[in-house]
Parts: C-alpha cells; sequence; structure tokens
C-alpha cells in the first residue's frame, strides 16, 4: 500500500476507537434484535431506509441482509460530500454490523412472543429498540443505515432538529408503504417512528455530568 493511501485511511478512521467499535456493535445488536422480532413480525414498519428494507422484502421476498447494503450505499454516496469520509468509514461499519446481526437473528426462532395482537404495545416496545439502538450508533458519529444519513444530510442542509429530519424521510416510507399494510397499521408505525425519531435526539444530545465529589474540609 503506497504512503499516500496509509496516510488517507488513517485520516478517514481517525477517531475509530475500540469503544466506539463496541458502542456501535451494541446499537447494532440491538436495532436488528427489534427489527427482526418486532416490525418484521407484526407489520408494524419503520420509517426511512428500514422501511423501504421491509418494502422490498415485502414485495419481492428479498432478505433484508441483502437488501439493505444496496439501500446503504445508495444514501451514502449522497452523503459523503456533505458529512465527510470519516462519516462514512463509521457508517460502513454500522451497516455491516447491521446487516450481520440481523442473518444472526435470522438463523433462530423468534425471541418474543408475537405481539400482532397488541399492535401499540409492539409499535412502543419497537420503537424503542431501534431508538436506543440508532442512538447509539449515531452518538458514535456515523449511522446505521443509508435513512440515517439521510435525515443528518437533510438536518445538516436545512437545520433541522434531527428528529424533525428523521419524521420527513419516515412519513415519506410511510406513505408508500400503505400499499401493503393497512391504514390502522400505520397508525401504529407512526408511533414506532415518533417513539425512535426522538430517542435518537434525546441520546445523540444527551450529556453526561458526573456529579462533583464533595471536597472534604
Amino acid at each position: 500500500m503506497s504512503p499516500r493511501m496509509t496516510t488517507m485511511l488513517k485520516k478517514l478512521s481517525a477517531g475509530l476507537t475500540i469503544k466506539k467499535i463496541l458502542l456501535i456493535l451494541l446499537g447494532a445488536m440491538i436495532c436488528s434484535f427489534g427489527i427482526h422480532n418486532i416490525h418484521q413480525r407484526t407489520n408494524i414498519t419503520e420509517g426511512g431506509v428500514i422501511g423501504l428494507m421491509l418494502f422490498v422484502e415485502h414485495w419481492l421476498n428479498i432478505s433484508p441482509a441483502y437488501i439493505t447494503p444496496i439501500l446503504d450505499i445508495a444514501c451514502y454516496l449522497l452523503a459523503f460530500k456533505v458529512l465527510g469520509g470519516n462519516f462514512i468509514i463509521i457508517s460502513l461499519i454500522s451497516t455491516a454490523f447491521v446487516s450481520g446481526f440481523y442473518k444472526v437473528w435470522e438463523l433462530f426462532p423468534f425471541m418474543l412472543p408475537d405481539l400482532s395482537a397488541h399492535p401499540l404495545f409492539a409499535a412502543v416496545l419497537g420503537g424503542i429498540f431501534v431508538g436506543v439502538g440508532v442512538g447509539l450508533i449515531i452518538r458514535q458519529g456515523g449511522s446505521s443505515g443509508g435513512d440515517d444519513a439521510l435525515a443528518l444530510v437533510i438536518s445538516h442542509v436545512t437545520h433541522w432538529k434531527l428528529s424533525r429530519a428523521y419524521l420527513f424521510t419516515d412519513l415519506t416510507v410511510l406513505f408508500l408503504s400503505l400499499s401493503y399494510i393497512p391504514f390502522g397499521r400505520i397508525v401504529f408505525s407512526l408511533v414506532t417512528v415518533t417513539i425512535s425519531s426522538y430517542l435518537i435526539d434525546f441520546m445523540n444530545d444527551f450529556e453526561f455530568k458526573p456529579k462533583e465529589s464533595k471536597q472534604t474540609a
């Protein structure tokens, strides 16, 4: 490898620590678990690329493990100029983890009870899994998929809050999802995308301030 290429790779991967990779891994595990065990099973879809992934899976019967990278790469190409190479490197790692974990979960029976008869509970629980998982990844400077990259680009360009950018892309995909999900179910999907959007925003902005220890006299 040439010195120039080595320097470029070092620059692109700057700040990518073991701690960040482990947190990205945890986030990918959490969000993909919720998508597989709740969203896919109950037909309560997410928005963005996750929703598009489920949309394509329903109509073309292609595993999300294969759909996700294709949709993500298209969004990353759009995000590269705005968000920079470091973001893309971290996001590619995140995407690989999400796809990999989704494939792992597919190897096992569903690990949660079927919540189809309790769509509101499924919507809330699914939104929490996705919000916490994706929030962990966004906080590390990457994205779990192309929808995060797209939302971050929209937020950067328009100066909207991240949650508003997410809702914009999510509502667009939910409209498309009406082609196979009844309107009554889409209402629950709106619940899950609202919860996940605001959770992602909260986790991204949250600042941990340790308590100052009292000084002894």
